[in-house]
This record gives structure tokens, C-alpha cells and sequence, in this order.
């Protein structure tokens, strides 16, 4: 136990006759702004957090300058604080990530999932066999119409997933870096799902300053990637 805190007597505000102690109107805006900093860090601790896309390994599904929104409470273990009162389950085949990359967790990645633990993986001249099967990618571009005998990116495996990891791609199969160079994902390195991009515009060109992006954000912005589904 802490040391004891002993409270001195506490002092009312002073209030006029017959009426209740008055508030300042600034320690209402004080509360106020509290309390929306304490939800907002709430819901980006436990619920929800957007992210910006900087690489092209997802595309043409994510582009680069996508702002995402994941849904960081679905693959939260059941035990946890919020278990049974808001929707989750385990990762599925097909769903697309946000990890922190395992050779350095101060960067996020963001992936398909394409096997579970004790699959087999498999990649023969550019098509995906897990557990034998040929995977249908409806997803997945190539922008690379060569396929190399030599080299994880064309020709990879067989393995078996470890227990507690998972196996990731990038939709922009031949310009991704995956679990075919680095590995498998541990799931304890899993942040959330991505649900949607919020806002999406291209990158700005080197030393653009403030006044000129300001200026042009509707012309930059791509409204028809707006509250787009992430498949």
C-alpha cells in the first residue's frame, strides 16, 4: 500500500443566496477538454487508430498516401477488459494487418495474411500453395511479368507456420517486402485490422510548405477513396 494522504477540509466556491456553488465558465471548458483527451487516448489505446500507408507494397488495393482506420479491439484477447462486450475473434486468411515489423517494432507494417499457425506455405513460379492448394488472389497485381527460377520472391518453401506466428504478403506481389524475405509475423506483434481508408491524397512533393498544401487539399485529395473499404 501508498503512504496515507490526509485531506485537509475542503472550502465550497462561493455561491450566491439560495443558489448552488457557480462554476467558472473556464474550469468548464477545463473539464471539457479533459475528458476529450482522456476518450481520445482511450480509443487509440484500445479501440481505434489511423495510420498513413507511405510504401506501395499493398497497392492497387492501399495506395500510398491512404489514411487508414484499424480496428485495434478485434483480435484483443477475449480475457481482456472489454472480452464479450465488443465483437472479436482470431485472424482469418485474407485479412488485411497492421503489425509492428519484427526486425524493428518501431515501425508498423501493414500485410495480408495468407496462412496460420501449422500451415504450409508454398510459392511456385508466382502462385501461392498453402497447405497444396493454389490460393485465388483476386487481390494480388504482379507488375513484374518475369518469373525467376532463383529467389523467395518467385519460388519459395516449402515451410510450415510456426505456432503463435503468421505468414504475410503484400498485394503488390513483386514490390512487397514480406514474410518471404523476413520471416513470419508473431501474433503478439499484431496491432488491428485495417477497416477503411478516412482520407487519401497523393504525397506531397519535396519542400512543398504549409500555405501551398493547405491550398490545394481538394484538389489533391482523392474523394473516391473516401470511407473505401479495405479489402
Amino acid at each position: 500500500m501508498g503512504p496515507d494522504v490526509h485531506a485537509g477540509p475542503l472550502t465550497a466556491e462561493a455561491a450566491p443566496a439560495g443558489g448552488a456553488p457557480r462554476r467558472s465558465l473556464s474550469r468548464d471548458y477545463l473539464e471539457a477538454i479533459l475528458v476529450s483527451v482522456v476518450l481520445a487516448l482511450f480509443v487509440r489505446t484500445f479501440l481505434l487508430q489511423a495510420y498513413v500507408v507511405p510504401t506501395a507494397s499493398m497497392e492497387d488495393n492501399i495506395l500510398v498516401g491512404d489514411h487508414l482506420v484499424v480496428n485495434k479491439f478485434l483480435y484483443a484477447p477475449s480475457r481482456g477488459s472489454f472480452g464479450g462486450l465488443l465483437p472479436q475473434r482470431r485472424l482469418r486468411p485474407g485479412d488485411v494487418f497492421v503489425f509492428k515489423f519484427p526486425d524493428d517494432p518501431r515501425r508498423d507494417f501493414v500485410k495480408r495474411v495468407i496462412a496460420l499457425p501449422g500451415d504450409v506455405v508454398e510459392i511456385r513460379d508466382k502462385v501461392v500453395y498453402v497447405n497444396h492448394a493454389p490460393l485465388a488472389e483476386p487481390e494480388v497485381t504482379h507488375g513484374d511479368r518475369n518469373v525467376y527460377a532463383a529467389g523467395r520472391r518467385d519460388q519459395f518453401g516449402p515451410i510450415r507456420v510456426p505456432e503463435g506466428q503468421v505468414f504475410a504478403l503484400g498485394d503488390n506481389r513483386d514490390s512487397s517486402n514480406d514474410s518471404r524475405f523476413w520471416g513470419t509475423v508473431p501474433l503478439s506483434n499484431v496491432k488491428g485490422r485495417a477497416l477503411f481508408v478516412y482520407w487519401s491524397s497523393p504525397p506531397e512533393p519535396p519542400g512543398r510548405n504549409l500555405p501551398g498544401r493547405i491550398a490545394d487539399f481538394f484538389t489533391r485529395t482523392r474523394w473516391d477513396r473516401t470511407f473505401r473499404l479495405v479489402r
